[in-house]
């Protein structure tokens, strides 16, 4: 990793500036990639953003920013995009501070703030020498997410046009499954999302699917997942529940479970049921155990210690199924039994003093297993 640390006047910064939503944003010549295409959009409220000009009116130094020079020679902002956004939007005019648009300052005062010089590091080096180095830095101004972070590094072609899928408000994912995912598409939320899932399918991480393929043209193969994950979703539970359903991880359960047969209705009169039974009590959990049949997912009621110390009592402290087995041992403390329905749950037994038994916890577990 190679690092250098220079000063660079703001005029040369806001040399050759401009921001669109398709071209993204650049300065510094065309040479600085302030804000990649379908990246979020600028952020700061005019508090902050207003902060940034008083603090270059009054020649204080701002924090330092971090620069990352490609192979072309060319710079990708990591660090500082939206105090840099700030000065360039000022300088051209966008909003006014104080009552005061750039262009309404005396000749003295315009020439302070570009002859004002940011300090800033500018880094050579790998890929996951680049994105361990931003994880470092990224503690100023307004913290940056993870993927983030990410793209930061793993900029190209493919990036772009994932940016223009998962990236932008209104975009294509946001479109499709905004009524099962959390968070925002303009954040990298729903990139990122996506990205975990396909990744998991390799036992990857996120940014190990990101290096894969960031020189491809484009990101077919990752919309095209995406778009097979909610049509599994839509066709396997065709009833939304948006309170229960967003959220969950369904790039996960596709990959783990889409290779299954199973039947919509027979899911759905399922969580009919599930939904009326007080000792589910975790809804959202439906889903997952429909799937996978584990009971765990539902977080079943469990008895109370009222309700076990009754069953004990009325045991006399003997484990039924010890005595059952003509054991030689069949009294135990309560301390070393534990609570059991007596008609499992599943088979509609609830979880009431009525329906409680206490058992050894070697019959217990045996039990369970099953």
């Amino acid at each position: 990793m190679k690092i250098e640390m220079r000063k660079i006047r703001i005029l040369d910064i806001a040399e050759g500036y401009r921001n669109t939503e398709d071209e993204g944003c650049l300065g510094y010549g065309g040479r600085l990639n302030i804000r990649p295409a379908y990246q979020r959009e600028f952020v700061y409220d005019e508090a902050r953003r207003n902060a940034v000009i008083r603090t270059i009116q009054k020649g204080y130094p701002l924090n330092v920013m971090y620069w990352v020079r490609g192979e072309d020679g060319k710079y990708e902002l990591m660090d500082g995009q939206q105090r840099t956004l700030s000065f360039c939007m000022y300088i051209y005019n966008d909003f006014p501070v104080d009552s005061m648009f750039f262009q309404n300052l005396t000749e003295t005062e315009r020439e302070e703030i570009l002859d004002y010089e940011v300090l800033v590091y500018i880094c050579e080096g790998n890929d996951k020498e680049k994105l361990e180095w931003f994880r470092t830095i990224n503690i100023q101004g307004l913290e940056l997410k993870p993927q983030e972070l990410r793209n930061a590094v793993y900029t190209g072609a493919w990036l772009t046009d994932a940016k223009r899928h998962f990236s932008k408000s209104g975009c294509a994912a946001q479109k499709l499954a905004d009524k099962y995912l959390t968070g925002s598409a303009n954040r990298q939320d729903y990139l990122e999302t996506a990205l975990s899932w396909i990744a998991d399918r390799h036992g990857w991480k996120a940014e190990d699917y990101m290096a894969a393929h960031q020189q491809d043209k484009d990101c077919t193969p990752l919309w095209q997942y995406f778009q097979c994950v909610f049509n599994w979703v839509e066709t396997v539970f065709p009833v939304l529940r948006p309170k229960l359903m967003k959220g969950l991880p369904w790039g996960i359960y596709y990959n783990k479970y889409s290779v299954e047969e199973y039947d919509p209705d027979w899911f759905e009169r399922c969580i009919q049921i599930l939904l009326m039974d007080d000792d589910v009590t975790s809804k959202k959990g439906i889903y997952q155990y429909l799937l996978s049949g584990d009971e765990k997912y539902l977080s079943i009621r469990t008895f109370t210690d009222s309700m076990k110390t009754q069953a004990y009592e009325r045991q006399g402290g003997i484990c039924p199924l010890c005595e059952a087995e003509g054991r030689s041992r069949i009294f135990y403390d309560i301390s070393e039994m534990e609570a059991d329905h007596i008609t499992p749950w599943i088979d509609g037994g609830k979880t009431t003093a009525e329906n409680c038994q206490m058992l050894c916890r070697e019959h217990n577990r045996r039990k369970g297993a099953k």
